[in-house]
This record gives C-alpha cells, structure tokens and sequence, in this order.
C-alpha cells in the first residue's frame, strides 16, 4: 500500500489515466451518438410503422423496446471495443449464457412469439369482449408474454398468449351487431305460434334490443318435457350483451306468466297397469 502511495506510483497511474482517456472519451462519444439516433428516429419510426395499420401497442413495443433494445445493444459492444475489452470473448460467452437461458425459459419465449402473431394477425384489441377457453372478459391490455381481460365480475384475468394462440378464441366485439340466443320452453299442451308472439312483445321492450335485424323465435328442440324455443335478439354494442341476456329472460319469463303459458319443469310420467286380474288368472292356472 506504501508503495502504491509513492509519487513515482502516483504518476505512473496518472499517466496511465492521461493515455487512456480518448478511448473513454470516444465509447462516451459512441454513446451519445446511438442516443442521438435512437431521439431522432424513434418517432419517424413509429409514424412509419402506424401508416402499415400496425397495432399501436406493438408499435410501442418495437419502437420503445426492441429497437431502442438493439441500438444498446450495438453502442454498448462499440464502446466496450474502445475502452479495450475482448468484444470476441464477450460475446461467445453470452451465447453460451443464451442458449442456456433459452431452454430454460422455453415457456417465456413461446408466449412471446405467440404475442407477436397476436399482434400480426389482430384476432382482437384492447377493449373488445373475448371468449378465451372458460374465461370470458374485456380486453384491458395485450403484451407480448400476456393479454389481460377484465370480466363482468371485474376481476383481473392474466392469460398467457401461448395459452391464446392455442386454445379456441370467440371475439363478440369483431363484427358490430351481436346476436344473443336464449332457450325457453313450453308445455306440449301450449300453442307455439301464441307463444312466439307473446315473447316477441316481451323482447322488443327491452333496452339495447335493435328493432333491425328484428328479434325472432323459432322451435329449436322436442324435448323429453317441453318444446324448446330459442329466442334470438340482436344487440349492436358486446358491452350490453349481459344486460341484454339477463333483462331478456326475465321479460321473457313475465311475459309467459301474464298469458297463462305454461313454462313446465322437467318431470316423469310413469304409466301403471292393473296386473291383479292377470296375477289371479296365471295362479288359478297353476292349480
């Protein structure tokens, strides 16, 4: 320690310093320059990218993420070359590292290739109402690993795009007008075409059922204990489609009631025959 402390030290540290300071200076420089360029083309790079009708959340991500991610990238190798470190080396040994980071997010990086193809190919935007498997919600934000939904009991869903990309995917915003289906039954004794328009003046009252295309009923079933009706309402906004189901069943069911129609219940008619007569006559028989 006394020796490093020596004037002769000192100075040959200082000169050390000296000599080494405009290879510090120019990795500073080459910093600064890809920070320049990274300012200067990042907007003209999202304009360009949103003239393709690219979705704008992944507009941020290329512009925000991946290129500003490469532009490091390449500054930090420059500047690492000046300053005297074996870029070389470096590199093959974070290829070695990426490799084994690779098997061992294999999951992580399929949800992120599945997030681009979210993005490409657009089966959804934020905002619009999806069916994903069992879970069915709002569309509040898409990442390149998640897309998160927000469901009609306002909890937060997360669902990995792996899990998207393969699973069945139902959007009930894509097309505008939604048409909701509802099954409602009638005694056998009841007459169907009475029925249809009792439901139909149910229906048309309430709130959010669009006049064109005008709602319908048709007979969708015989079944074991009712005629299964299906009663078909068009809405032009996914975002009534609970209201519009839950208002319409219910109006559905007190318009049947004001008119007397039969809503039955499922049930088991057993038929029984008089067997005392034919028990007397076989033993009578066997005398």
């Amino acid at each position: 320690m006394n020796n490093f402390l020596k004037p002769e030290s000192l100075e040959a540290l200082w000169v050390m310093l000296i000599a080494f300071l405009p290879n510090l200076l120019a990795a500073a420089l080459i910093l600064l320059v890809f920070w320049i360029i990274y300012k200067v083309m990042a907007k003209p790079l999202s304009a360009l990218l949103g003239r393709s009708e690219m979705d704008d959340t992944l507009i941020r991500l290329l512009t925000d993420s991946i290129f500003r991610f490469l532009l490091l990238f390449v500054a930090v190798v420059m500047a690492a070359g000046q300053v005297g470190i074996n870029v070389g080396a470096a590199l093959a040994g974070l290829g070695v590292a990426g490799i084994a980071v690779g098997f061992a997010a294999q999951d992580s990086i399929a949800n992120t290739i599945s997030g681009f193809m979210i993005f490409w190919d657009k089966p959804f935007r934020v905002s619009e109402w999806i069916t994903v498997g069992d879970q069915y919600g709002k569309v509040s934000d898409i990442t390149l690993r998640t897309t998160r939904i927000r469901t009609p009991q306002n909890t937060y869903v997360v669902i990995p795009n792996k899990n998207i990309i393969d699973d069945v995917l139902v959007n009930h915003s894509k097309q505008g007008e939604l048409r909701i289906d509802l099954p409602v039954g009638i005694a056998y004794k009841e007459n169907i075409p009475q029925a249809r328009e009792v439901l139909l003046a149910a229906v048309n009252k309430v709130a959010h059922v669009l006049e064109r295309p005008a709602a319908d009923v048709v007979v969708d079933a015989l079944g074991d204990s009712s005629v299964n009706l299906l009663v078909r309402v068009w809405i032009d906004n996914a975002d009534d489609e609970m209201d519009v189901t839950v208002n319409t069943l219910e109006a559905c069911k007190l318009g049947l009631d004001s008119a007397n129609i039969e809503i039955p219940f499922p049930h088991l008619q057993l038929f029984v025959d008089e067997i005392k007569d034919k028990a007397e006559e076989s033993l009578r028989g066997l005398r």
